[in-house]
């Protein structure tokens, strides 16, 4: 039987007059897909794959040639760089954490903010970044990739036509790249299929929980993230933090960064925050949009707090704790790209 949309389940509840946690609690798990979508304008081939890895991991698309996509966003590990915030060219530090890449695929809006659409809008913005990456305009990036042999005769035959070293592409390649970072069958997705064995008592509690307080209310989907059917580019936002005063707020200073604010200029986007993916969230520490927060347990504490005004116990946050790691998916093998070569010149070159 085909689920309704969360948010309409969540509607419906509350119509009714039910809470927020009974509301939550109606709501259906769901296993993560293997496949991600994919846009009509760019779909998947190994060859585009293949090109779109070696342009992740090549530092060649920084200005200084130190730092690559996979800098902060390490696909070897969490796909993130676990550190508060990233460190980009030339030592300087971004003012928010890097989200993980993986399973971004299934998120309808890119970054902390929501202001890219695409995985491919997002591919576009590290690179001419001025702290992250640092390339002042697009055809430096067009002039270096086209300087490359190795890399004029994949997009060639990846691309096709006269002119396919464009910035367009070389986002493009990426974002095919990012589309098979996908982490299924986890202990929670077995569970959710039928083995009854998958999970421990711990996170079976932890996952009742979860809809009982009422946090899947903004964390439901496949990919916990808000609903994964909504229009391309129209992220699931929520405030954060809902509820102002906690000691928490001042310690890890929650409010100062106006999250989608600064993008829209609007009153009411102030510390609105394109809600995170709890997949492999266990391995992403440390959290939230800042970095503050260096455990898992104590964001939950956090979370309880600051969003749903409750406080919680150790058996409860040990319990939640344990439903989290059991989101912690398989990833699939990746092995370092052999990246297209110069001889006798370099494109970092002063």
């Amino acid at each position: 039987m085909k689920l309704l949309h969360r948010t309409q389940q969540l509607s419906i509840a509350l119509l009714t007059g039910l809470s927020l946690a009974t509301a939550s609690s109606a709501i259906a798990f769901e296993a993560l897909p293997e496949t991600p979508p994919v846009p009509e304008d760019n779909p998947l081939t190994p060859e585009k794959i293949e090109l779109g890895k070696q342009l992740f991991f090549d530092p060649r698309l920084s200005v200084d040639g130190t730092v690559s996509c996979n800098s902060c966003h390490n696909v070897m590990a969490s796909g993130t760089d676990n550190r508060p915030v990233s460190v980009g060219v030339g030592g300087q530090k971004g003012g928010r954490s890097a989200p993980t890449v993986w399973n971004a695929a299934f998120l309808t809006a890119q970054f902390w903010d929501g202001r890219a659409a695409t995985l491919e809008d997002q591919a576009k913005g590290p690179i001419l970044n001025p702290i992250e990456m640092g390339l002042p305009h697009q055809d430096v990036a067009i002039e270096r990739i086209a300087a490359i042999p190795g890399y004029v005769e994949q997009f060639a035959t990846v691309f096709g036509g006269d002119n396919p070293v464009t910035y367009d592409n070389i986002a493009k390649a990426i974002a095919t790249y990012e589309r098979t970072l996908i982490t299924p069958n986890s202990p929670f997705d077995r569970h959710v299929k039928g083995d009854e064995h998958a999970l421990s008592t711990a996170a079976k509690n932890g996952m009742k929980l979860v809809e009982e307080l009422g946090c899947t209310a903004c964390h439901n989907g496949a990919n916990f993230a808000g609903p994964t059917n909504l229009p391309t580019g129209e992220g699931f936002f929520q405030k954060f933090p809902t509820h102002t005063g906690t000691k928490y707020e001042k310690q890890y200073h929650l409010a100062e960064d106006l999250g989608r604010y600064e993008v829209t200029k609007k009153d009411e986007d102030k510390n609105m925050w394109r809600v995170p993916t709890w997949r492999n969230v266990a391995l992403t520490a440390p959290y939230f949009h800042n970095g503050a927060v260096g455990t898992l347990d104590e964001a939950v504490r956090v979370m309880a707090k600051t969003q749903l005004n409750k406080d919680l116990d150790d058996t409860q946050v040990n319990d939640i704790v344990a439903f989290l790691n059991s989101l912690t998916g398989e990833f699939p093998e990746q092995t370092l790209p052999r990246l297209p070569a110069m001889a006798n010149e370099t494109v970092t070159a002063e």
